[in-house]
């Protein structure tokens, strides 16, 4: 099992930066990949950012690649979200999932999610 807990999220101003944290726990947490979805009201869930366990490759939707930084500290079971240059359409709730198998991309290749944490960005 592996218990994951966001935190980082707040209110912004368009522009501004946010960084997300995401703690894992369970011993078998270093064996999974690490990816960021969210989720704004009335849209689906979509694919944010993330990592693998083994080499560090990242995976980026193109609305945050160049603005948005995925990154892992396994020492601490941790990986961050470095938001940059934020838009009012970046607002929702945001999750973080632990990977298995199957594409990065994809919800179902995830076996384990957080709470997720709020971000809102104002105009």
């Amino acid at each position: 099992q592996v218990q994951l807990v966001e935190s980082g999220g707040g209110l912004v101003q368009a522009g501004g930066s946010l960084r997300l944290s995401c703690a894992a726990s369970g011993r078998s947490f270093g064996s999974y990949g690490s990816g960021w979805f969210r989720q704004a009201p009335g849209k689906e869930r979509e694919f944010v950012a993330a990592i693998s366990w083994d080499y560090g490759t990242t995976y980026y939707a193109d609305s945050v690649r160049g603005r948005f930084t995925i990154s892992r500290e396994n020492a601490k079971n941790t990986v961050y979200l470095q938001m940059n240059s934020l838009k009012p359409e970046d607002t929702a709730l945001y999750y973080c999932a632990a990977h298995s198998s199957g594409s990065w991309y994809y919800a179902d290749a995830y076996d384990y999610w957080g709470q997720g944490t709020q971000v809102t960005v104002s105009s």
